[in-house]
């Protein structure tokens, strides 16, 4: 506080009050200021112009990490400014007497809200003076999922116990037993003044609502199991049902293409081979055989002039 009164001039002349200070000597501190003069930003007067009022503080204390938080009377709101870097969707208060309170973050800013070591909420919790639960978006849904399960547990008929005779049920009904809830609330004393249950009755009684509370628990995770179990059954069956499809397509594509290209090959050496044979022949008949032929031709034909004569 000294070192900020002489860094800071308007916490040395009271414009500036520190309200609250939350220290780890030697790795950070939280300080809670107020201004008293509305014209005056408490906490950029302790930062300093670039930053130059607190540096001079932290060179001092060696390297110490220091937030400069702004006071609120109210205490949701300094518990937002207190949890600072993290951004916070929502604060709460779960009971005002026992000053607890139930802040709610992102996923993504889990991790910044409670600090290394648990440090951030660790010092914003002796800031405030108040118990600070740190709880992510996805938490929060699971807790009010299982708070919604658990009433209406609680809210179904006596019937849905397994384990408890018709005429138990009936005379539970008979004294306006007829939730789940309205059994589990009733002490061994109350059975036992309903006509016909004695205490052999009542620790049956007992056992069962047990139960069925208890086998809703251990059916919860195992339907999880279960359904993560199918679905990764799921996808090696879809991966393998693709594979085939593609080993499938793939060779009636390949027996399409092939043959093709076979008997069109074959259907162009049969009109080229007769057009081959065609020539042969005429290249291979000499001159000299066509000539005599011709001669032997005319030989029995008189010549023109000897038939005029």
């Amino acid at each position: 506080q000294k070192l900020f009164e002489m860094e800071v001039p308007e916490i040395y002349d009271g414009t500036v009050v520190i309200k609250a200070i939350a220290r780890e000597p030697g790795e950070r501190t939280k300080v809670a200021v107020f201004s008293k003069d509305a014209d005056v930003d408490c906490v950029g007067a302790c930062v300093g112009m670039k930053g130059m009022r607190v540096q001079s503080i932290i060179r001092e204390l060696r390297g110490e990490k220091i937030d400069i938080i702004e006071f609120n009377d109210d205490s949701v709101a300094f518990a937002a400014n207190s949890l600072s870097p993290a951004k916070i969707n929502h604060v709460a208060v779960v009971d005002s007497e026992q000053k607890h309170l139930e802040v709610i973050v992102d996923d993504t800013q889990l991790s910044l809200a409670i600090g290394k070591k648990g440090q951030n909420v660790r010092l914003a919790s002796k800031l405030l003076g108040w118990r600070i639960d740190i709880k992510s978006e996805e938490e929060k849904r699971q807790e009010i999922e299982s708070q919604m399960a658990a009433m209406a547990l609680r809210g179904a008929p006596v019937g849905d116990l397994k384990g408890l005779g018709g005429k138990t049920l009936q005379k539970l009904r008979d004294h306006g037993v007829e939730t789940v809830e309205q059994l589990a609330q009733m002490t061994p004393a109350d059975l036992t003044r309903i006509q016909g249950i004695g205490e052999k009755t009542v620790e049956k009684i007992r056992r069962v609502v047990t139960d069925y509370f208890e086998r809703d628990r251990s059916s919860a995770p195992e339907a999880e199991s279960e359904e993560a179990k199918a679905q990764a059954a799921e996808e090696p069956a879809a991966a393998a049902q693709e594979a085939s499809e593609q080993e499938v397509e793939q060779p009636a594509a390949i027996a399409e293409e092939e043959p093709a290209a076979p008997a069109q090959e074959a259907r162009q050496q049969e009109v080229e081979e007769p057009a081959a044979v065609a020539e042969e022949p005429a290249a291979e008949v000499p001159v000299s055989e066509a000539a005599p032929a011709k001669s032997e031709a005319n030989a029995g034909k008189p010549p023109a002039g000897s038939e005029n004569e």
